[in-house]
Formats: structure tokens, C-alpha cells, sequence
């Protein structure tokens, strides 16, 4: 499978810039991937598709402000800081991206607040974009933590142009966000509302959940035709034995699972042997996965529409199948579908 055949043209103005007004009335495309049939829906209408003792297996991550401004010492120059990981707590060492680069090199130390109340210097230089940054701060971690934080902003996608609006440190994340670590929000859990958890637990529909912190992996460019040449960067994931338990009864069984999201569908076939069963985790995964693979838990999946040539698309028509999906997206983009991690919905059955 190549790159290129996941080029398709999508218009500026097809990539959401804002949430739906509730989170569960983005538009739904429904997809059959066995016939290609395509059915237009709301996302509460979700439900339709699932009877009781189904499972519906979430990603419980939950986003950081990664995103901080600063200035370089003696010349002022503001730089963007974006953090990825903390490599050490105590160290207070974090794993950043800095734009512009070239600006930054060992040794520099960059302010941040208004009183220049948080001061880091740059130890490493680990790619032309990352670097290693450790703060220099006098507080307890937690005092420190909470400063960071303070002066971060909720990292929303590139391709959202709008500034950062208060809304936004609510709505780029889940309900049930629990577990800190993401640098963007699972997009597929942001349509799921308390009244439509509530629907569902109403109706026996049962849920589960895995950790896996998204990273700027999912959205970085691939730069070779052959994809399987591409290495993914790592994520953090998490699958505890509850979850294993439920997942692999509900296979015994053969009730419906579903994989709300990209990210879950990736950990859920990170985790599972050779008979479908999944097994409890804590590490990584660099799991890649695209046209043709064979899926082992989970027999339908929610994602959003994504962008052309993006990992996310790939798992996506990897499940629904290759023509299936990419047809889908035709129909998308002509139905004013719109696309991104605020944009609408699709339910691969």
C-alpha cells in the first residue's frame, strides 16, 4: 500500500473550526463495510446500531495545556514550546517540540509568565524541531506542575486557525477524560454526551476503557511512499485487567464491540493474541497499521473524518475496507461533511 492513495483534495473550509453546538448532534455517516452502503444520521442516533450487552470500549485520556509561549534571554524572541512528555519527574525534564528551531540551542534559557516565574534551559537537542528542556524552578513539583499548566493552552490542531477560546479547554476533551498525558483529544470520544452515556447504560449497552495518550505521531507527515517503511512514533497505553476481562467475554460471546476511535482500535490490536483474546498492558505502542490487516477484537469502530495522507485515515479504511472508506469520503466532502478533530462522525459497521 502507497501514500499516494490516500490523496484526495479537501477545501479549507471543510475542516471544522469549531465543536457541533451539543456534543452528540455532529452529523453521522454510517458505512457498511461489507456492502459499501452508506446511511446519513445525527451521532445520538448512534445507539440504533447496538442492542444490549454490546460493548463500547473508550479511550479515557485526558489532554494537557501543551502548548506554552516564551521568551529567549538577552534577545526576547518569542518561541513557542510545545510539550510532548516529562522524561523526569524530579528533574523536572520534558521532551518539547520549539518553533522557530533555529533559534534554539544548548544552553539557552527561555521565560515564561509575565514575571518571568518559570525560566528553563535548553540541555539537548534531540531532532531539528525537538529538543530537552529542564525547568528551573524553586517550588514543590506540584507547585511547579500547577504553574505550567497555568501558563499552557489548550492544544488544538494546526489546521484549527482560530485562537484558543475558553470553550475550547472543555470541549477538546471527553467527559470521562481521567488520565493525563494526551497532547490531542481522541476525536471519536468527543460526540459521546452524559445524556447519551446515559442512554446506553440505560439500554445494557456496556462500556470499557483503555488509556492511550495520544501524541504527535498521529499527526505528523509521512515522508516515504512505501508505508511499510514508516515507523510510527510511540504512545503511552494503558489496558487494565477489567478491561481485559470484559473485552474477551464479550468476544467469547460474540456480542458487538465497538472501538471508539483510531487510538483504541491501535491499542486493542497492540494487546491481543492469537485466539482474539487481549491481555492486561502498561508500556508502548508504535503499532502501524494500514491496508490490508485483519482485525482480531473489535468488530466496528467510530472515528472522524480525517485529513488526506494521515495515519488515522489509514487504520480507517485498513477496517472498513480501502474502497469502501475512500468512496465514503467522496460522499463526505459532497454532503458538506466536515472533517477534523471537531468535525463529524463516521460508524464503521
Amino acid at each position: 500500500m502507497k501514500l499516494s492513495k490516500f490523496k484526495f483534495i479537501l477545501p479549507d473550509e471543510k475542516i471544522a473550526q469549531y465543536p457541533a453546538k451539543h456534543r452528540d448532534e455532529a452529523r453521522l455517516m454510517v458505512l457498511n463495510k461489507k456492502t459499501g452502503s452508506i446511511e446519513h444520521r445525527v451521532f445520538k442516533e448512534v445507539l440504533d446500531y447496538y442492542n444490549e450487552k454490546d460493548l463500547f470500549i473508550f479511550n479515557d485520556t485526558k489532554v494537557f495545556p501543551a502548548r506554552l509561549f516564551g521568551n529567549k534571554e538577552k534577545t526576547g524572541a518569542q518561541i513557542e514550546v510545545f510539550l510532548l512528555r516529562e522524561l523526569n519527574h524530579e528533574m523536572r525534564l520534558w521532551d518539547v517540540l520549539v518553533e522557530p528551531a533555529r533559534k534554539i540551542r544548548i544552553g539557552n534559557k527561555l521565560y515564561f509568565g509575565e514575571d518571568d516565574s518559570v525560566v528553563a534551559e535548553v540541555i539537548d537537542n534531540t531532532t531539528s524541531r525537538g529538543r530537552t528542556l529542564r525547568f528551573l524552578f524553586d517550588g514543590t513539583y506540584d507547585e511547579f506542575k500547577k504553574s505550567l499548566y497555568n501558563l499552557g493552552e489548550t492544544p488544538l490542531p494546526r489546521n484549527i486557525s482560530r485562537p484558543v477560546e475558553p470553550e475550547d479547554t472543555e470541549r477538546f476533551q471527553t467527559i470521562f477524560a481521567k488520565n493525563e498525558g494526551a497532547v490531542s483529544a481522541p476525536a471519536a470520544g468527543l460526540h459521546f454526551s452524559r445524556e447519551l452515556l446515559k442512554r446506553m447504560e440505560i439500554r445494557g449497552i456496556e462500556s470499557a476503557f483503555i488509556t492511550s495518550h495520544m501524541s504527535l505521531g498521529n499527526f505528523r507527515d509521512i515522508d516515504v511512499e512505501d508505508l511499510t517503511k514508516h515507523k510510527m512514533d510511540s504512545e503511552q497505553m494503558m489496558v487494565n485487567a477489567q478491561t481485559a476481562e470484559k473485552v474477551n467475554k464479550a468476544h467469547d460471546e460474540n456480542r458487538n464491540i465497538c472501538a471508539v476511535g483510531v487510538t483504541v482500535m491501535r491499542a486493542l490490536e497492540t494487546v491481543v493474541g492469537t485466539e482474539g483474546k487481549i491481555k492486561p498492558y502498561q508500556g508502548w505502542t508504535n503499532k502501524f497499521i494500514f491496508p490490508p490487516y485483519d482485525f482480531t477484537v473489535a468488530n466496528s469502530m467510530i472515528t472522524n473524518f480525517h485529513l488526506p495522507y494521515s495515519t488515522l485515515l489509514m487504520v480507517s479504511a485498513a477496517f472498513g475496507d480501502y474502497d469502501n472508506v475512500m468512496n465514503a469520503y467522496e460522499v463526505a466532502l459532497k454532503e458538506g461533511y466536515k472533517f477534523g478533530v471537531y468535525g463529524d462522525a463516521i460508524l464503521i459497521i
